[in-house]
């Protein structure tokens, strides 16, 4: 029996400035449907999205929904119709508690008061009913950015959406968190939700979509049946060329210590100890991988290192030079790339543009000033040859970050870090949102500056990311070290026992870090 068509979206076209984001896209998706929305960063999934969720109007096209033409102008007509959007990047107060931030133009009243307790019970119901679990009453400054990502997902439940949108939901997520994601969305569409999942990540496409709708350039190029194309294929149609799935990655030749970490202790915003006790090195040539559950004292060590957080005991040394507690420009100066987890938070100024933001870390050498003169001749011709290598997708190069894709936002960070030929690269997350082909473009990079001799501390929650490109691999639990372990001599499962503090009975663990 054919399933009932939820959504029609026909020939929908969205100009900006003669810009054409979307060019003549078609979608259609049924009750029950979970539909992949899969394309490069830049090609128009959040712009197609946002129209249907009403933060954005089309230039031109029609939409339906359940049979009927609307005209979607704006988000409370979008929730009026049942479609709630969980965005990449998250849409909430930080100031306001967890509850403050589910509730918030949704409120539950009893008579003209607002009745907290029924909303309590109810969001506490929803996050044990689909494993989201969250402290209703901590503020969400002080909470993970996976934790942010379940209170998203809490707003559009409690609102009651039956049209759910999911933009990249697992980017930040730990494979045993995206295993449980995958189900909490199987359990929506069996309870008959739809649910359009924007994903650059093949294997969840296979694992949970029923169909696949791919787009290139603002067009679509067709949707298919998930389980009759293949990852190849749809990665090809994605980019518009083969792509190589797999590194070949060289032996390493190591040269001294450039980074040394000794007895760190680190406390995170509440106090609490994060980091307890961590040691470990990385010499020249060589990728160090963290694995570890998000909140087990990565970010705090990141920013230790970093300049960014106070260090309480141990010390940071950097290319021999103790740098614990040193201002982040002087540790910055000391040869040491950071490319951050949250790319809006630390890693751009949104309201500069492509290519100021492109200098942030060099502005004030040559060639972009002297004797404290900005050159801005050179600052754009920076900007032109890095929109280039690194294929940001951008009209030009004055255009402000804030207005890029988030993928491309990634990358503007990638390539202003990248090409100040340092010898410390601390990559965070260095691929979250980035699209098949960008991320086959990245890893090379990161393997190029590993042959170069640069020492990499790559940190990040895809083990697969972490298996391919590390060399050895420190697992974090509970802000200290569960193992050391070498890729060819471990497995995805194996990892995920050490990150929750399990050790596996006969695990070749390397003290070498130590």
């Amino acid at each position: 029996m054919e399933q009932k068509t939820i959504i029609e979206m026909n020939h929908i076209v969205k100009d900006f400035n003669g810009f054409k984001a979307n060019n003549d896209i078609n979608l259609k998706l049924a009750k029950g449907e979970i539909l992949a929305l899969l394309g490069e960063n830049g090609a128009g999934k959040s712009t197609l999205m946002s129209i249907l969720s009403g933060l954005l109007e089309p230039t031109s096209g029609e939409i339906k929904v359940n049979g009927k033409p609307v005209k979607i102008a704006n988000p409370t007509v979008a929730k009026e119709l049942g479609i709630g959007m969980v965005h990449q990047h998250f849409m909430l107060a930080h100031s306001f508690t967890v509850l403050e931030n589910i509730i918030l133009g949704h409120e539950t009243t009893k008579g003209p008061m607002l009745d907290i307790k029924k909303a309590r019970e109810k969001v506490l119901a929803l996050s044990q009913r689909y494993h989201l679990t969250i402290n209703p009453d901590e503020k969400v400054a002080n909470i993970t950015v996976a934790q942010q990502q379940r209170v998203e997902i809490l707003k559009v439940l409690y609102r009651g959406a039956n049209i759910l949108i999911f933009d990249e939901p697992t980017a930040v997520l730990t494979p045993q968190e995206i295993t449980e994601f995958m189900h909490i969305l199987k359990g929506l569409a069996h309870e008959g939700k739809s649910i359009i999942l924007i994903t650059h990540k093949l294997d969840e496409i296979k694992q949970v979509a029923d169909e696949v709708t791919i787009i290139r350039a603002g067009k679509d190029v067709g949707t298919y049946q998930v389980r009759e194309i293949s990852d190849q294929r749809m990665a090809e149609l994605m980019v518009g060329h083969a792509v190589q799935m797999k590194l070949t990655k060289k032996a390493e030749h190591l040269g001294s210590n450039v980074l040394q970490v000794k007895d760190l202790q680190v406390k995170e915003s509440r106090g609490n100890l994060a980091v307890k006790g961590l040691s470990f090195s990385i010499r020249a040539g060589e990728i160090l991988g963290i694995a570890g559950i998000d909140g087990n004292g990565q970010d705090e060590l990141v920013e230790a290192i970093t300049g960014l957080r106070h260090v309480d005991q141990g010390s940071v040394i950097i290319k021999g030079q103790d740098m614990t507690n040193k201002p982040t420009r002087r540790i910055t100066e000391q040869g040491v790339a950071s490319i951050p987890a949250d790319r809006q938070k630390y890693g751009l100024i949104l309201q500069m543009s492509v290519a100021d933001n492109l200098v942030l870390q060099s502005y004030y050498h040559q060639p972009f000033s002297h004797h404290g003169i900005i050159n801005f001749a050179a600052i754009k011709k920076n900007a032109q040859a890095a929109i280039k290598k690194f294929d940001i997708r951008t009209p030009n190069s004055n255009l402000v970050a804030g207005e890029l894709s988030g993928g491309n936002q990634q990358k503007v960070i990638i390539a202003r870090e990248l090409e100040r030929n340092s010898d410390l690269i601390i990559a965070f997350q260095p691929t979250r949102g980035l699209d098949v082909g960008a991320i086959e473009y990245i890893h090379k990079q990161l393997l190029k500056e590993r042959a170069a001799g640069k020492a990499i501390l790559l940190v990040s929650y895809e083990l697969s990311e972490i298996m391919q490109l590390s060399d050895r691999i420190l697992v974090l639990h509970n802000g200290q070290k569960s193992g050391v372990v070498k890729p060819h001599e471990t497995n995805e499962t194996e990892l995920g026992l050490l990150m929750t503090g399990v050790k596996k009975e006969g695990t070749k663990l390397d003290q070498s870090l130590s």
